[in-house]
């Protein structure tokens, strides 16, 4: 018989709910109606809308109970807030799985992509024999994701990973606290979210440093020596009786990149790791990923994963969608190469993406497609501008803009590369799927709020048109 993740007692004790209904067993714990598994607790949040109104929904697809905040028919354990009841829920998980070695990855840059590196890391040595792996999925990093991750971690789980992020001040430390992480890694601090922070990036550096808030004395920092904010955090760090574990092409690095080469597939990353000269292949092409690689394998041997197994993980890891993953598009002109980065934008990782393109070779056009970088405050129009120089230096023959900011990177480009700007990504998508052609590199990137997934959609669908849509 399959233990059970939570039983309704269990649940009821560590939130000081009571039972309402019959007893129950969870296998699983959701938010979302839609995406309910039988055999889940559905928790009834209440954020964007009034969760309670969806849990008929949730016990039709199978739900066995749920936590709401009044008695709604079925088995419910009733509590006074259920965003409270989850975050409980989730203490209650990290203390029952006191084996459990928790690590926690934060950055401006590359922690989702890498957290989910050292997920597949932590899952092969799973399976080969090291215990129980858990993580985040997706990239569940807020005051929602952290604690529903938590409560999804069965009590047997010997190795978790945690992905912890932030637009404000203050929001970091309190679940850095929820998670109590032995190992930490910021993958680099840069100008995102500055419109929330009134000294800018030496705002983000401090809110990015909160992860050091809830680690346990004496655990694993993993941090980036090429960042200009690398001494401050090694203070910080250190502060708490942290032991850095350093990355980069620095010198001094644990983990010292010393090439970093485009390859078939991917590319190819050299590097010398605690004095071991190791070369190994990744299936990421953009140059960030040859320092954020080494970040993903320290992390990986802070939490007890040796370096074979996490090289293995990470020459097999593939491209999340909407952060680097290919396709390739069977157009009306024939096949094209779209390179999909709509999941998010900020100018350090919009130059990343373009420098991207500008290494790929064609037999056409490399062609951006690109939506508002946001949070960039009083610096927005200037930070898009200064895009037009990154394309002009990667020989990028066509630029599609999409929204009141890409306008002033339009602007800035010379007549002979603008394909078209819109002021909405949808109005934008039909001018890009017109223009490709075969033998074309589109990157499509931008901020998850200003759309840049419709533009990723509307080339998709050119592939589903030919009826070749694989």
């Amino acid at each position: 018989m399959v233990e059970p993740l939570w039983t309704s007692e269990e649940i009821v004790e560590a939130t000081g709910g009571r039972l309402a209904g019959t007893p129950f067993a969870a296998q699983g714990v959701s938010i979302d109606s839609r995406a309910v598994t039988p055999g889940d607790l559905f928790v009834a949040l209440s954020v964007n809308r009034d969760g309670h109104d969806y849990v008929a929904a949730a016990m039709g697809e199978g739900a066995c109970g749920a936590m709401t905040e009044r008695a709604m028919g079925g088995s419910c354990v009733v509590v006074d807030d259920t965003m409270k009841g989850l975050q409980c829920l989730g203490e209650a998980a990290r203390r029952r799985a006191s084996g459990a070695r928790r690590g926690a990855i934060t950055g401006s840059v590359g922690k989702t992509s890498v957290t989910q590196v050292v997920r597949a890391g932590l899952e092969r040595a799973s399976l080969e024999g090291f215990g129980p792996a858990h993580g985040s999925v997706k990239s569940y990093n807020n005051h929602i994701g952290v604690p529903l991750t938590l409560a999804r971690m069965p009590k047997r789980t010997r190795r978790a990973i945690f992905e912890i992020g932030m637009n404000h001040a203050g929001e970091i430390a309190p679940l850095s606290r929820m998670v109590r992480p032995q190992a930490v890694a910021i993958t680099t601090v840069e100008a995102v979210h500055v419109e929330n922070f009134a000294d800018g990036e030496a705002g983000v550096a401090r809110a990015k440093a909160e992860i050091f808030a809830g680690m346990e004395r004496g655990g694993a920092a993993v941090l980036n020596a090429d960042n200009r904010w690398f001494d401050y955090l090694l203070a910080e760090a250190r502060k708490i009786g942290a032991k850095p574990r350093v990355f980069g092409r620095a010198k001094h690095a644990d983990a010292k990149l010393t090439r970093f080469a485009p390859a078939r597939g991917g590319a190819s990353v050299e590097a010398c790791i605690d004095g071991t000269t190791v070369e190994f292949p990744i299936r990421l092409s953009a140059d960030h990923w040859g320092p954020m690689s080494l970040c993903a394998l320290l992390m990986l041997q802070a939490l007890d994963v040796d370096l074979a197994t996490g090289l293995a993980a990470l020459s097999e890891f593939e491209p999340l969608e909407g952060r680097g993953a290919q396709r390739q598009i069977h157009g009306p002109g024939g096949v094209f190469t779209l390179i999909d980065e709509s999941s998010n934008a900020s100018p350090v990782s919009m130059a990343a993406a373009l420098d991207n393109l500008g290494a790929r070779s064609p037999t056409g056009r490399r062609i951006a497609a690109l939506s508002d970088m946001l949070e960039l405050g009083g610096e927005a129009a200037a930070r898009h501008a200064e895009l037009a120089a990154k394309i002009e230096t990667n020989d990028i023959a066509m630029v599609f803009c999409a929204g009141p900011l890409m306008k002033s990177l339009w602007r800035a480009l010379p007549p002979a590369r603008r394909g078209g700007w819109a002021q909405t990504a949808a109005e934008l998508a039909p001018m890009l799927a017109g223009a490709v052609r075969a033998g074309d590199v589109v990157v499509v990137k931008g901020s998850r709020a200003s759309n840049a997934r419709v533009l990723v959609e509307s080339l998709i669908a050119l592939d589903l048109a030919t009826g070749e849509g694989r």
